[in-house]
């Protein structure tokens, strides 16, 4: 009883920054809250020891003659964009309404516009990228409203309130597991749509390039695709302007079929070219190269 209580009350004092900075913007514009809290997340990234060294582990493992000065502007530009990207998440239900704010572009959605009308489903995928849920977005404006997968979050309170957000996006919902997988298929089967960022590490999956280094990925949306016969579409919420406020939503032309791991390969080419060309706009703390060293080298061993 007494372990339930600490951990209820950690949990409410871990979640207190987030609610406060909320509850006491709340008068304000809605793009003007979410650019205070982006600012907070940005200063946090450049001042506080432990977040910048978790952010030099990783971009010092894809530039690493980058100057520490340059590393503290990306980190501060990359948790301000985070920043806001959580603000807006966790209010999707007025993000979605922004319709002017979004520009769309790419045949990928003249591919999912074709599904949709067929009563076929589609797997859009994406990464930790700007804004992600832009895509989202714009998909359920058009009739095409998209599920997703999500991390539980530990934090019972933040978890309530980040799941609310992301359910005003779009429905279902899925934790990641096999019972989430369950559900997502047969959402699919039934001609709906489900988005996946496929840029966290995942522990039992390939080792597949990403950003020109090996990274464990999961194959698990080519292997949907392929089974079911479905448009894999990359697409990208890119977040653009002086303000921060407008989004060129790009979706690319669909993965063609060939074999699970050559289309997972396209995905992570997909995004490791627009993190390439606007690396302030990926979340750099996901780990994702962690793990994949060690399978490297038993995989070496296995070999010789």
């Amino acid at each position: 009883m007494r372990r339930r209580a600490f951990r209820f009350l950690h949990n409410l004092v871990q979640y207190l920054p987030l609610w406060a900075a909320m509850a006491f913007t709340w008068p304000l514009p809605f793009q003007w809250r979410a650019a205070i809290l982006g600012g907070m997340v940005g200063l946090v990234m450049r001042w506080l020891p432990a977040a910048r060294d978790r952010f030099d582990a990783e971009i010092i493992r894809i530039h690493p003659a980058m100057p520490r000065v340059e590393r503290r502007r990306l980190a501060q530009a990359m948790g301000r964009n985070m920043g806001r990207t959580l603000f807006e998440i966790l209010h999707n239900d007025k993000f979605g309404q922004r319709k002017l704010h979004f520009h769309v572009s790419g045949e990928g959605l003249e591919t999912l516009l074709k599904a949709h009308s067929e009563g076929r489903g589609a797997i859009i995928v994406s990464g930790h990228f700007g804004q992600w849920d832009a895509v989202r977005a714009v998909l359920k404006a058009r009739g095409m409203e998209t599920g997703g997968v999500y991390r539980p979050q530990e934090n019972r309170h933040y978890q309530r309130r980040f799941l609310a957000g992301i359910e005003a996006g779009g429905r279902p919902i899925i934790p990641i597991g096999r019972a989430g997988t369950g559900d997502m298929v047969r959402h699919l089967r039934k001609g709906g749509f489900f988005a996946i960022l496929v840029d966290e590490k995942y522990s039992e999956g390939e080792l597949v390039p990403f950003l020109g280094h090996p990274a464990l990925t999961s194959t698990a949306a080519a292997k949907l695709a392929l089974r079911y016969g479905l448009p894999l579409v990359p697409a990208y919420g890119l977040r653009t302007g002086p303000a921060g406020q407008d989004f060129d939503v790009v979706f690319e032309p669909a993965i063609p079929h060939t074999d699970a791991t050559t289309m997972t390969r396209a995905i992570n080419d997909s995004l490791s070219a627009r993190v390439t060309a606007h690396p302030d706009q990926w979340y750099w703390l996901l780990g994702r190269w962690q793990g994949a060293d060690a399978v490297r080298a038993e995989i070496e061993r296995d070999d010789t």
